[in-house]
Formats: structure tokens, sequence, C-alpha cells
């Protein structure tokens, strides 16, 4: 009858199990926190225009005529699609090389390195003092903002926001979370603004975040999840190799069970 070198197999299990544990401590989020209200001090950033993006600029007025004119926005419209479904075709202006839009009539109009609120101030006054509208209202959207996640999270992805809001734990919720290899206490996040990036590093485990000008994610920003030791490790030659090399032992343990007997 075949017998098992039993205790030769459970060290070797126990070794295998050792080798790919993870502290359920760090997989958690805000360990630090218990029970209690938090002060919400954070203003939502108003989304700094940039080139090449793509706005949505739509002006009214008593004058519904020549109001129209400038609803026809002289870019061909492009296909846009996001995490809360296609949006179809989205004409709007699109902000060029040199970071002007080209508005009916009025020509090139600065846009990058503006707030949406400066841009639209900026756009009533042209209207009004060149006496093309009478008390114009604008509004101005990004049709293209989004965010891109990447790392250690199920699904690596770009998120297109419609409503231009969005926080750090909504971008990694739609990501699909972030994968027991991913650190919580150092996520990265890339930003773009007047030409110049920077990276800020935050804890997930620590209410801090909450306080955080890079909880509500800005338009164009990257979002980067590192992977833990344990994933590093796993990728290792050893940690790839270690179940072959279990099987063959154990393989040879039976045979040299078997001869013995």
């Amino acid at each position: 009858m075949l017998k098992l070198n039993v205790p030769l197999c459970s060290f070797f299990l126990c070794l295998f199990t050792f080798a790919s544990c993870v502290d359920s401590k760090k997989s958690a989020y805000f360990t630090d926190q218990k029970t209690a209200v938090l002060p919400s001090s954070i203003v939502i950033p108003e989304n700094v225009i940039q080139n090449n993006d793509l706005l949505s600029i739509s002006v009214s007025s008593l004058n519904a005529e020549v109001s129209a004119i400038f609803n026809s926005p002289n870019n061909t419209p492009v296909n846009i699609s996001s995490n809360y479904g296609s949006l179809g075709n989205s004409a709007g202006y699109l902000v060029n090389v040199e970071g002007n839009i080209y508005f009916p009539i009025v020509g090139a109009i600065k846009a990058s390195g503006l707030t949406e609120n400066q841009l639209r101030k900026n756009i009533v006054k042209i209207l009004t003092d060149r006496k093309l509208l009478v008390d114009p209202i604008v509004s101005i959207r990004h049709l293209n903002f989004k965010v891109t996640v990447l790392g250690e999270v199920r699904n690596p992805t770009v998120i297109t926001v419609p409503n231009e809001k969005i926080t750090l734990l909504e971008a990694v919720g739609m990501a699909g979370d972030i994968t027991i290899y991913g650190k919580k206490d150092n996520i990265m996040v890339i930003r773009e603004d007047s030409g110049r990036r920077s990276i800020q590093r935050l804890n997930l485990n620590s209410t801090e975040l909450f306080s955080s000008p890079y909880y509500y994610l800005r338009a164009n920003d990257i979002v980067y999840v590192e992977a833990n030791k344990a994933r590093v490790a796993s990728s290792t030659w050893v940690s790839q190799s270690l179940p072959i090399i279990i099987s063959i032992l154990s393989f040879a343990a039976i045979i040299l069970d078997r001869a013995i007997k």
C-alpha cells in the first residue's frame, strides 16, 4: 500500500503557505479610525482647462437667434464613452496646442490655464463689450474629463466623468478596488497643472485622506497603486518554481517510501 511521508509533505505545505501569506491589516481601509463624525473642510477643486480639452459651451440670451450662432461648435463631433455609459457623438470646442478655442464671430479666445468659471466670465465680457449680446448667460463643461487608475487594482482603467466630480475612493472603486497585493498606504496621484506635473502620495489607511486636496481628483489625474512585497516576492523565480519543487520532492518522497517498504 502506498504511504505518504506526512512530516515531509506537511513541512513543504507550511512553507508554501508562509510564502504566499499577506498581512490582513494592510488589506483594510482606515485601520486607525473608530466610529466618528469627520469634519468636511475640502473645497471641490475647480477644473483647470488644458490643451486638447474638449469643452461644451452654451450661450443663451433674450435674442435666441443670435445666441444660436455661438452654440454651433467649430470642430467635428467625436464619440466619447465612459464608465457611466456612452455619451454618443459629442461636439465641443477643442482647446488647441496654443491654448485657444475659436469662437464664432469672436475668433480666438485664450482657454488653457483658466478655470471654467474664469473662461465663462471672459466670454460674457467679450460678448457684452462687443455688443453681440445683451446679458448673455454662458455655461461651460468638460466633455473629456477623465482620470486613469493603474497598478494593483482589479481592472486598470480610464474613467470618463460627465459630472466632473470624482473622489479618489470612487475612482479606486470603479477600477474594481485594490487587490490584496496593493499598497493602500502609499497611493500615488500624478497631477498636471499649468504644464507642470506634481506627485502626491496618499495613505488610504489614514483618515487624513479626507482633508487632502487630492481627495477630489482633477481632470487627467493618474492614480497608481504600487505592489507590495508579497506581490514582488510572488513574481520571483523561487516563488514561481516553488510549486514545481514541492511536487518533485513529494513525488520523490513517495518513491523513496515505497522503495524502503
